[in-house]
């Protein structure tokens, strides 16, 4: 049995149903999956100006050595102009030790994400993501085609060869759909099957 861990940053919420989604995907598959948070780092005042919410049923990772106790991780994160946002940049900066000492090499990576627009910046977000998790050593795993519901111009979808994503509109109002969190679900499965193959 895989351990996969979920590790998010979500400031309206969006992140957090797909990280519980991705969840879903490895649990439903046989595996065993905690999800956690990374730390908020805005100040206070920021916060509340924005209205930020945090999901407090998912509690948040205890230090950053905490990764090389899985073998799979899947990062989400909102995007922040077409990158990965400073809180989860700032947890994964303090992943030197891990980098130094390869406790991440042949683990399983990939990545998900939110933005506002269909055309905000998902894929060089997940880019952002996954650019950390190759230098952790990490063997990346995607949404791939095998996901069909990614295809199609009918309805505003998510999704991308890179990782699962979802689109949340400028004011936030748009909530991930069906099609959006399957993503999510298959992702998850796929990296606990790989892991599970990768360390069998």
């Amino acid at each position: 049995m895989a351990r996969i861990l979920v590790l998010y940053y979500s400031s309206y919420g969006h992140i957090a149903q797909m990280a519980e989604a991705v969840a879903e995907g490895v649990r439903g598959a046989g595996h065993d999956c905690d999800i956690l948070r990374v730390p908020e780092t805005a100040p206070q005042e920021v916060i509340e100006a924005a209205g930020f919410q945090a999901n407090e049923n998912h509690p948040v990772i205890e230090g950053v050595e905490k990764l090389a106790e899985y073998d799979g991780i899947v990062v989400g994160a909102p995007t922040r102009f077409g990158r990965m946002p400073s809180q989860m940049a700032a947890f994964l900066d303090q992943a030197g030790g891990l980098w130094f000492t390869d406790a991440l090499v042949g683990k399983v990576g990939a990545a998900f994400t939110s933005t506002a627009a269909q055309h905000g910046g998902q894929e060089t977000t997940l880019f952002s993501i996954i650019t950390n998790l190759l230098h952790f050593g990490c063997t990346i795993v995607g949404l791939d085609y095998g996901f069909k519901a990614q295809n199609g111009v009918d309805v505003v979808r998510g999704g991308a060869p890179y990782g699962a994503t979802t689109i949340a509109h400028n004011d936030g109002s748009r909530q991930p759909s069906d099609v959006d969190l399957n993503g999510a679900r298959y992702l998850g499965r796929r990296v606990a099957e790989t892991a599970a193959k990768l360390f069998a």
